[in-house]
């Protein structure tokens, strides 16, 4: 039995994985440092949830807020994603996201700290006390969201485990997703009453508000899931449900249409409460050369010091001399990402209206410049044109789109992030690191929340819904008026993943609320969650990603002091570009057929909306060491055999 507990520490499947090869499941976190007098004090319980702080956004730039829409239809990288070839994604054989260590971290300080502190055995301000534990609740809960985002049902833990197989394998029994959100939920409640409201630590700790945001979008994610899948395999309960397979589920019921209204209406409460407390940041309309950096919108993102913002909730603050990183120097040159022909044509006009609009006023895509002009302000300030300023230092201006360059550095849509500049120059010395901050959570997602949860709910929108789009899209430079958008809208004209859900077309209120989401979020890494809770995949056939149009006056910034381009496309010997006999617009993933998995486009398989659970947890969790013997069920359409493909749905 000690073997198998220590394989699934090692693996990282069992409830009570630790951080290191040679930790048995019994053992604290952290052994070395961690003796039984420790989480006696303030001090200790601050060191010890700081220390478990892992927000995307703290990753560096490969990691980092910047690249997270890669692989969806705003931006594209340069290597497909490839969730999106159906049967080359398989059950592994071991290992994976189905691990526990993080959880039983959080729990670990929840045995140890409670009933010290119920006892009155902590040392220290009781405010700060409380403060601490509520972040120790909000960090598990938000483990817990990314666990429901990757695989729906999953195991409820709230203790520490002993090194028994039996009640390891009792507790890997999975739970229905709205038990699971609910306990999310519940834990965000907790970490709510505990935290002190914003600003804590020059908003470089969670808050209260970021509990309350982070609430609104569980929320909302759940919601819009049940409503999106019910009637399928990926609701409890839902016809093909293989949750209904086991045993110890038999007795669970749910009312899908009560769940998907309780769901919306906790999104709404929260994100209006978050609303309250913390003001949108302005934008003063200055957007043109170098008055950019004077506007506070655009500055929030590309700040030192983030603190001073309304809409900042939580932020980390870098130092250039122990912990940096070279986010700037990579946009600077083109960063291995780039805006898609999709994202850039479904911003609007200054005016509220979408560039296929009679009288729109769109000036063309011929060059930047002009698919620019008089758009919506947040593609004027977070989309780089040739001779923006990049810095207060005018001689350091924005090139062409940087298609011909290596790989860690080239444009692959020719659309170029602007996203994160800070005005400094000092910034882009390769020997230094900067200490630009990195945005974690903002205010201005509690607006769309809200907005997205009541229609949903209600299929009208209110007069505060109303108010708050209004808030959203005055900012954006835009009408209040969403009305003048919706009624200019022809679905069969927007080339956008978003306007379907199961295939079929949202309605036109519903899908210009999505739109809404897309262009607020330029660049920050929400678009793959919400595509999947929207259910906006299935149709996709052979889609194929574009950026912007090379084979029109743009290709004359190709051509070398000799007069000759610099375009290389097949059938010519190493092929830079894709050909313009495939579109006038660069393909990124057309650029050389041999070897190439996404020369033919991008594919959706309904597995994909869920990650597969791998073999080895399968064995690990039966009492007899046989997959189909096991507590835990594989996920919709995904087999338990290592490196299976999906089935047929």
């Amino acid at each position: 039995m000690k073997q198998i507990i220590k394989n699934i520490a090692i693996t990282g499947i069992a409830i009570l994985g630790l951080t290191g090869c040679n930790d048995y499941l019994d053992r604290a976190p952290l052994s070395n440092v961690t003796p039984e007098v420790y989480f006696s004090t303030e001090d200790q319980l601050a060191t010890y949830t700081i220390s478990k702080y892992n927000f995307y956004t703290h990753g560096g730039w490969g990691a980092g807020t910047f690249l997270g829409d890669n692989g969806t239809d705003n931006q594209a990288g340069v290597n497909g994603n490839g969730i999106f070839l159906p049967g080359e994604w398989k059950v592994g054989a071991n290992g994976g996201a189905w691990s526990f260590g993080y959880i039983r971290d959080m729990n670990y300080f929840f045995d140890k700290t409670l009933p010290k502190y119920e006892a009155g055995k902590i040392t220290g301000n009781e405010t700060w006390i409380k403060h601490y534990i509520g972040e120790a609740y909000f960090l598990r809960a938000k483990e817990y969201f990314g666990k429901l985002k990757t695989f729906g049902d999953f195991p409820i833990i709230t203790k520490v485990l002993k090194d028994e197989k039996e009640e390891l394998i009792e507790a890997s029994k999975r739970r229905p997703r709205n038990e699971v959100a609910r306990f999310i939920l519940q834990d965000l409640d907790k970490a709510i009453e505990l935290l002190q409201s914003s600003p804590v630590s020059n908003k470089n700790r969670i808050s209260k508000e970021v509990a309350q945001l982070l609430k609104s979008e569980v929320a909302l994610y759940e919601g819009t899931w049940l409503k999106n899948f019910k009637g399928t395999a990926f609701v409890p309960g839902g016809p093909g449900w293989p949750g209904a397979n086991k045993d110890y589920l038999a007795s669970f019921s749910i009312d899908i249409d009560s769940e998907v209204n309780f769901f919306l209406s906790e999104a709404m409460e929260s994100a209006e409460a978050v609303i309250t407390a913390a003001p949108l940041v302005e934008n003063n309309h200055k957007i043109g050369a170098s008055g950019v950096f004077e506007n506070p919108y655009y500055m929030m993102f590309s700040d030192t010091n983030m603190a001073g913002y309304s809409e900042v909730l939580l932020w980390r603050r870098y130092d250039e001399k122990y912990v940096g990183h070279k986010t700037m120097t990579y946009i600077m040159e083109g960063g291995a990402t780039g805006y898609t022909k999709s994202y850039v044509e479904s911003f609007l006009m200054k005016n509220g209206l979408p560039i296929y609009a009679p009288n729109s006023g769109y000036h063309g895509d011929d060059y930047i410049e002009t698919v620019r002009k008089d758009r919506d302000e947040r593609l004027q300030m977070f989309m780089k044109q040739p001779g923006d300023y990049l810095t207060t230092n005018t001689v350091v201006k924005a090139r062409i789109s940087n298609i011909l360059d290596i790989n860690q550095r080239k444009s692959t849509t020719g659309y170029e992030i602007r996203k994160g500049l800070n005005p400094d120059e000092k910034h882009l010395k390769s020997t230094v690191d900067s200490d630009i901050g990195s945005l974690v959570y903002r205010s201005g997602e509690a607006y769309l929340n809200y907005i997205e949860a009541q229609y949903t709910k209600d299929n009208n929108l209110s007069s505060k819904s109303l108010q708050y789009w209004g808030a959203i899209r005055t900012r954006a430079g835009l009408p209040a008026d969403p009305y003048i958008t919706i009624n200019a809208t022809d679905l069969s004209k927007e080339n956008d993943w978003a306007k379907y859900t199961a295939g079929s077309l949202v309605d036109k209120v519903m899908y210009n609320i999505r739109r809404e989401r897309r262009s607020e979020f330029i660049a920050e890494s929400k678009r793959m969650n919400d595509l999947k809770r929207w259910r906006s995949l299935e149709q996709l056939n052979n889609y194929q990603i574009e950026g912007f149009k090379l084979w029109g006056p743009m290709q004359e910034w190709y051509v070398d002091e000799e007069g000759k381009s610099r375009l290389v496309a097949m059938p010519e010997k190493d092929p830079n570009v894709s050909p313009k006999s495939a579109s006038l617009y660069l393909r990124p993933y057309q650029i050389r057929e041999s070897g190439n998995l996404f020369y033919n486009g991008l594919n959706w398989t309904m597995a994909h909306y869920l990650s597969p659970i791998n073999l080895e947890h399968f064995l690990l969790t039966s009492p007899d060491g046989k997959a189909e013997n096991s507590v835990i069920y594989q996920n919709p359409y995904w087999p338990t055999e290592a490196n299976a493909a999906p089935t047929s749905n």
